[in-house]
């Protein structure tokens, strides 16, 4: 029993060092247009994608966009694929970090990671745990960077099929990474941080009236196993609550987003089952913000202009898309009574962030089609430019069932005075009339 176990404690042991990442592996998954650029026959910059020739381009959409496409509602218009380098910073972590990082026992547990992309090796389908490492690198990811702002940050709620925008809300939205920092000063970790916590979130809204200074406060822990704080102040009751762990997946002020859809995903590794589903090259929301159709409906003071709307309902981006590297992610929740059966992320493998995403129900039907529009920072704000953090910068949340959207248009900015620390604490909320 002892030379049975020794031998299997050997083998997995082999199995580790045969596929410990590579220096080649950090560079093929920053750079992974190095060689050239994904293709697809008949695909090039230029092209519009529309009901009438959908059946040629089906392979080069996922399945939410090709229905979408399919039924007419919206046309896709193809862009040039471009590399969107990520921060020099947070590649050196990953380089300097290389394997320390290895799983627990069960997911959710991880240790040795310090910063950077902790898996940063291809995917192996042939590795049972393969989603569960690229959930890990999505948290770790370098989204909104150590800290930004959408400021201000619009929403539409929109009736799909006679195009009313029945509300609009204005909100400044508030990013911080409390640990694992690589950009901005203080580097690893914000501190006291007694609570332990990695990062915070925190949402105001500024119009219209009746929801004005609404607030919301989500507090992440470094331990997985941990959930999240939430808190939630209503201005008219002037007195702050916290939220039970099933308000994240209610509708958030009556959207069609849950709390648990912000970012594309907005929860712990622990509460889902992740499946790794391959690799494809398909149209992605990445675009070059300045280069766009812009609207200057909301007259912004600094002359900026947002992302515009476009096909049914208004409820799609009016951007160019970009074929490119994609990994297929299924998450399953742990808890039976969850409302969603599985959201299917598709990932971009460069920037490792969720950017289009299929929510089903849970008798297996597809329910909402989920889009993060992403510009290239340097053509986007002058804050941005050369941060290496691929701006957020449109998204539509369409509920394919009730024929029913949320669409969102951003001002981001990765600038870290926009995000004290003491703006992610309980108090802050109170003292923000």
């Amino acid at each position: 029993m002892i030379k049975k176990l020794s031998l299997a404690l050997i083998t997995a042991g082999l199995a580790s060092a045969a596929s410990a990442a590579t220096e080649a592996d950090v560079e093929a998954s920053f750079n992974p247009y190095k060689n050239g650029v994904p293709s697809v026959a008949g695909l090039s910059a230029g092209t519009v994608i529309n009901k009438g020739n959908v059946e040629q381009f089906k392979d080069a959409l996922d399945p939410g966009m090709y229905m979408v496409v399919k039924n007419g509602w919206y046309d896709i218009k193809v862009g040039k694929t471009t590399s969107f380098d990520v921060d020099k910073h947070y590649v050196a972590a990953t380089r300097a970090n290389l394997n320390k990082t290895k799983l627990g026992e069960k997911p959710g547990q991880i240790t040795g990671f310090e910063a950077g992309r902790p898996f940063p090796e291809e995917p192996d389908v042939n590795d049972p745990r393969a989603g569960e490492k690229l959930a890990w690198n999505y948290k770790y990811g370098i989204n909104w960077g150590d800290g930004a702002a959408i400021y201000p940050f619009f929403w539409k709620y929109r009736n799909m099929e006679s195009g009313e925008v029945e509300r609009t809300i204005k909100f400044n939205f508030h990013f911080l990474n409390f640990k694992h920092r690589v950009q901005n000063d203080p580097v690893p970790e914000i501190t006291p941080n007694p609570s332990e916590l990695f990062r915070g979130i925190y949402v105001k809204v500024l119009e219209p009236q009746d929801l004005k200074n609404t607030q919301l406060l989500i507090q992440r822990y470094e331990d997985d196993a941990k959930s999240d704080d939430a808190y939630l102040y209503l201005g008219f009751q002037r007195r702050v609550r916290r939220l039970a762990t099933g308000q994240t997946t209610d509708a958030f002020l009556g959207s069609d987003l849950m709390i648990e859809d912000f970012e594309g995903y907005n929860g712990r590794i622990s509460d889902m089952k992740w499946s790794y589903k391959g690799t494809r090259n398909i149209l992605m929301p990445y675009y070059n913000h300045n280069e766009q159709k812009l609207t200057d409906e909301f007259k912004d003071p600094d002359g900026y202009k947002y992302v515009d709307f476009t096909g049914q309902g208004g409820c799609f981006p009016d951007i160019t898309w970009q074929l490119r590297k994609v990994y297929v992610l299924e998450a399953q929740p742990v808890d039976s009574n969850h409302p969603v059966g599985k959201r299917v992320f598709h990932i971009d493998a460069q920037v490792m962030n969720i950017n289009r995403t299929l929510i089903y129900d849970r008798k297996g039907e597809l329910w909402k089609s989920w889009t993060i529009g992403k510009s290239h920072p340097d053509f986007h704000l002058p804050v941005n430019k050369g941060t290496g953090i691929a701006i957020d910068d449109s998204f539509s949340m369409v509920d394919l069932q009730s024929k029913h959207c949320t669409t969102g248009q951003f001002k981001g900015q990765v600038e870290p005075k926009l995000n004290p620390a003491d703006m992610f604490q309980v108090q802050y909320m109170r003292g923000g009339d």
